[in-house]
């Protein structure tokens, strides 16, 4: 099989690659983050005209179909966007609205709601999560009931990633014994805005809201939200690549220019061995990451690539951090918000004991 990229995907590449550069370097997410801090900071955390501007440039309809505005494109060009904004710590919630909602919704067949998504003027976010729930999506307390022609629905979702700007959200609840879905805008939703660890933000989410019919996206929706965590997971060992791709580049750099009793520390063959094993790390971590974009029906593959993006990261940004010396665990060094985010993203959608187990359950052929 050809793991190369083909003429197209390299064009892709080098356009984000040439975009984040540009519009948005590290220290733009420092700005943005400084600029929301605490729960009632002003900042979004993001910039919707920056999130119009890969509308325009068509990487948020990547996946979806040309029916609403998308370019019918595959899960791996999508992923290879992920990980050059990984590069960067790009915030803007491509992840949320994109892989987690707007493919869930339009895998179930409601185009209906995804005008204006696929130009990021309106954005998604997909509330499933709740505090008894841990790994396990069919276990519940949201639930829904028939109310006249419609639906009552109740519900308190928790860590919805960038829940405080969702324009409306993907909910999931007990319908007749099944896990139903349901679009439900914002407006009818009570939004409490959290701030991260890697200092990005989610939501806790609560509803209690009438619905009409044509809200119900999905009677019988486990399938496409076990698929949408899926995806999730999948997206994050993409950014996660680009992020130990950088914090790698970081560290070489930072070796080559400091110097101790007069001499390179880059020259010193204990911290080359060291960087050695960084390259390796990261080289892993790509290798298994295609392969979960490649087969992101196989559960396996997919805990694979999150398995690897736990420990091969962990090592990356810890080892980056320590070869910086002191100065690595101030806040001023940029090497320590890849290790808070890096620290996030092993944590999403099933942590490294959760896949390991599924990867031992399902065994390896």
């Amino acid at each position: 099989m050809n793991f190369e990229l083909d003429d197209d995907q390299r064009m892709l590449v080098d356009s984000v690659q040439t975009f984040v550069r540009k519009e948005s370097p590290v220290s733009r997410f420092r700005a943005l983050r400084s600029s929301g801090e605490g729960v009632t900071g002003e900042g979004d955390g993001f910039s919707r005209d920056l999130y119009r501007k890969m509308g325009e440039l068509g990487w948020l309809g990547l996946p979806l179909p040309e029916s609403v505005g998308g370019l019918g494109g595959s899960f791996v060009d999508l992923m290879l966007v992920l990980e050059q904004l990984g590069t960067t710590l790009v915030p803007e919630p491509i992840l949320s609205s994109i892989v987690l909602s707007a493919m869930t919704v339009a895998e179930c067949g409601g185009e209906r709601f995804l005008d204006g998504v696929a130009t990021g003027d309106r954005l998604l976010g997909l509330a499933y999560a709740e505090q008894n729930g841990r790994y396990d999506l069919s276990r519940l307390e949201a639930t829904a009931e028939k109310s006249g022609a419609g639906y009552r629905l109740r519900a308190n979702k928790r860590f919805v990633l960038d829940g405080h700007v969702a324009d409306a959200f993907v909910v999931s609840a007990k319908l007749d014994g099944k896990v139903a879905l349901f679009v439900v805008e914002a407006k009818d939703a009570k939004v409490q805005r959290l701030k991260t660890h890697d200092g990005r933000f989610a939501a806790h989410v609560s509803f209690d809201v009438e619905l009409a019919a044509d809200r119900l996206l999905a009677a019988d929706g486990l399938a496409a939200l076990s698929r949408a965590v899926e995806r999730g997971a999948a997206a994050v060992c993409a950014e996660g690549l680009g992020v130990m791709q950088t914090v790698l580049s970081m560290t070489r750099d930072y070796l080559s220019q400091r110097e101790q009793f007069g001499v390179k520390i880059g020259s010193f063959q204990a911290l080359q061995h060291r960087c050695v094993d960084m390259f390796v790390e990261t080289e892993l971590a790509r290798s298994t990451t295609l392969l979960a974009a490649l087969a992101l029906d196989d559960p396996k593959a997919v805990s694979v690539a999150k398995v690897q993006l736990a420990a091969g990261g962990r090592l990356v940004v810890q080892q980056a951090v320590q070869l910086h010396g002191g100065i690595g665990i101030t806040d001023e060094a940029d090497v320590g918000l890849y290790f808070k985010r890096m620290h996030v993203i092993q944590a999403l959608f099933g942590d490294e004991d959760f896949h390991l187990a599924r990867v031992a359950r399902l065994g390896l052929d």
